[in-house]
């Protein structure tokens, strides 16, 4: 009775991982999160003399204006009849 409880479990944490990662939410999420991780990294291999919090801030900055500039873009109607 227990192994079948567990294999109901993990078949139904299956099928809950796989609606989450499905959902267009988590994509947007994961793009975001590595192309600020890429700006952090850039950051840091430039050598400037920002400490590490100053550098997860600006990566953040960096990586939400280039995400919202390409969704403005998106959602602006074009005027071509």
């Amino acid at each position: 009775m227990i192994r079948r409880a567990y294999i109901a479990a993990i078949l139904a944490l299956g099928l809950a991982l796989a609606a989450v990662v499905a959902a267009p939410g988590v994509h947007r999420f994961v793009s975001s999160a590595r192309t600020a991780r890429h700006y952090f990294n850039d950051l840091k291999s430039s050598g400037n003399s920002l400490n590490s919090i100053e550098r997860f801030v600006f990566s953040l900055v960096l990586a939400n204006t280039k995400t919202h500039g390409s969704s403005k873009q998106a959602a602006e109607p074009s005027n071509r009849s």
